[in-house]
């Protein structure tokens, strides 16, 4: 019998069972596949049939299961045959993979054990002062305000001297004429947006340059068939500057919480060989180098 009609033999005798709940039929540990040497058992493949599964849809798994088996046991039998010569160097690859992860869980264990989250606003901002010239930008930042109203609103100059205007008063009357008429005001003054997703919210070419417009931080404006723009543009970081601190916030604290993990394993690494070499479980024994003969 070839191995799809074995495979086709086993699945049956599931289905003939698959009305009843998997772990009625599954008691036995009867041989569902053989290749080889190597047997497939109903106790191996009764671990990873999914929970709640049973009847025709377990059968179906199980059936697809044994043939992923079959398939990968031919070719691990033909492997061997093929690169029996290189068996050794597999095993080692095999034992330097075991040990790096026994060794990485262990690490993991004494960072989680050990590892404090919390970075305060001083070490942060620390962080960024001592490495600011890491931190470059590749595009512009603007700080800015846009207002959109519909062409032809008879106090648009009332509305962009108010916009101008530093004083609390003349802000307040601004943001009233805009809620009275029902304006859409976009406001990015309180943080860092790309220049380009600034212009976004603009009647803005993309085949234009806008970067002259960065270089004031008067009240400017734009126009398309429907509306009227007013922006103003507050602050400016251009390209090569440093990056603002507050768009950096969450990769500082990566690279701390990446200080703090390599400091935890390095500390006990320390303490394990420190340990290893009082206890005298640790010899190291000096290798001289071999006289040379011709001197």
């Amino acid at each position: 019998m070839n191995v799809r009609a074995k495979i086709a033999v086993a699945a049956a005798a599931l289905l003939l069972v698959g009305c009843r709940e998997l772990p009625r039929y599954f008691t036995g540990n009867e041989t569902l596949a053989r290749v080889g040497k190597r047997e497939l058992r109903v106790s191996d493949v009764r671990s990873v049939v999914p929970q709640g599964v049973g009847g025709e849809d377990s059968a179906a798994f199980v059936k697809v299961y044994v043939d992923r088996w079959v398939r990968k046991q031919l070719k691990l039998q033909e492997a061997e045959v093929l690169f029996s010569s290189s068996e050794a160097d597999i095993d080692r690859m095999v034992e330097e993979y075991r040990q790096a992860l026994l060794i990485r869980k262990l690490d993991q264990a004494y960072v989680d054990r050990s590892i404090d989250t919390v970075f305060t606003d001083g070490e942060i901002a620390a962080y960024y002062n001592a490495h600011k010239s890491d931190f470059r930008l590749d595009r512009p930042l603007v700080k800015g305000r846009i207002v959109r109203f519909g062409e032809g609103y008879r106090q648009a100059r009332k509305l962009r001297t108010l916009m101008e205007a530093s004083g609390a008063q003349q802000q307040r009357d601004f943001r009233d004429i805009c809620e009275k008429n029902d304006f859409t005001v976009t406001d990015f003054r309180d943080q860092w947006v790309d220049f380009q997703e600034f212009l976004s919210y603009l009647p803005a070419l993309q085949s234009q340059n806008y970067d002259p417009v960065l270089a004031s931080t008067a009240v400017q404006e734009m126009r398309d068939s429907e509306s009227h723009y007013y922006f103003q543009i507050d602050a400016v970081r251009r390209e090569g500057e440093p990056i603002p601190p507050e768009r950096l916030r969450a990769t500082i604290r990566r690279i701390l919480f990446n200080q703090r993990q390599s400091e935890i394993i390095r500390t006990h690494e320390e303490e394990l060989y420190a340990r290893g070499t009082e206890n005298g479980e640790v010899k190291i024994y000096a290798v001289e180098p071999a006289n040379d003969k011709n001197e």
